[in-house]
């Protein structure tokens, strides 16, 4: 690890317990910001009601008023996700809805780069709407860190994946792809425990210059993009704890592991892909049959960029 980085660890590493609410919230009075929390949803009835409902509660009261706007983007739910956010007290907004113009393309980063249009905050902080056991310091702890330094422009969270019942086992597209990649060609990422989290917090003055990355690729290309913008300095992250969601099967993650890879590559190179495409096998009654999906090759200009939203920006 560079020595750059060991010091960036000790410096911009935390706990969410390090800053209290009631310090968050004089620091939050005090500069006058305002908070964001965006949930990415598709088809998360079993829990982004819980989520919604405890982030109200407890984060949007009068005597914790730290988040002021509470908003889950759906992006095409087939199941009861927009009726059960909507009764937690979350403003739901569809995803088509947002840029009509442009048709809407698959993909979580599609999702996330759309919501800078359905938000108003000065700091915006997303969370995955699959999360079980969901604590408000996943929100609280996040944030903290810019709202009380303002010298930070984009905070990770850091926690335990288990994997079923094993402790420390989730997370293996972090560690067969994604590390491996940040460590060979960035290294001066290498500190960050969770680089492709879904958990995380940034300036909207931030998000509003960066690409995104249309599908899984995207946390990993906001966090290459942001070193490069702002500098390693600029980053942190925060330990929240432990992080249980829905795992994804092995070919799923073959899928997020192909667009991770394709993030970075144009990121090295910006260059064109020969063959974006993916290629994986399912036992059917004649032995293995291939099945071929395509990678995930569009990326979103930053939404500064963007007509409707400067003008929105404006008004």
């Amino acid at each position: 690890m560079l020595d750059e980085v060991e010091r960036w660890l000790k410096r911009r590493s935390w706990s969410a317990d390090d800053r209290p609410l009631d310090r968050l919230l004089a620091a939050k009075r005090a500069a006058a910001t305002t908070v964001s929390v965006v949930l990415p949803a598709l088809n998360e009835e079993a829990t982004v009601g819980e989520i919604a409902d405890m982030i109200r509660r407890e984060l949007m009261g009068e005597a914790v008023p730290l988040v002021d706007e509470l908003v889950v983007l759906d992006s095409g739910s087939t199941d009861r996700t927009a009726e059960v956010a909507a009764a937690a007290g979350a403003t739901v907004v569809p995803r088509d809805s947002l840029l009509p113009r442009l048709p809407a393309l698959p993909g979580k980063g599609e999702v996330l780069w759309r919501s800078l249009l359905a938000t108003s905050g000065d700091i915006v902080c997303f969370i995955d709407a699959d999360l079980r056991e969901f604590e408000p310091r996943f929100v609280s702890g996040i944030v903290g860190p810019l709202l009380t330094d303002p010298t930070l422009e984009l905070v990770k969270g850091m926690y335990d994946r288990p994997l079923g019942e094993v402790a420390g086992q989730g997370g293996r597209v972090t560690e067969l792809v994604a590390r491996p990649l940040l460590n060979l060609h960035w290294p001066q990422l290498a500190g960050f425990v969770q680089p492709l989290g879904g958990e995380y917090a940034a300036r909207r003055s931030l998000l509003e210059r960066l690409p995104f990355p249309v599908g899984y690729g995207v946390e990993l290309g906001l966090l290459v993009d942001a070193l490069h913008t702002v500098g390693l300095d600029a980053l942190g992250q925060v330990d929240i704890g432990v992080r249980k969601h829905r795992h994804q099967d092995g070919q799923a993650l073959g899928r997020m592991a192909a667009a991770i890879y394709r993030t970075a590559q144009l990121r090295l190179a910006r260059g064109h892909l020969v063959r974006p495409r993916l290629t994986q096998f399912d036992r059917g009654e004649n032995g293995f049959e291939p099945r071929t999906t395509a990678v995930d090759t569009e990326e979103r200009p930053p939404m500064i960029e963007i007509p409707e939203y400067t003008a929105r920006r404006a008004a």
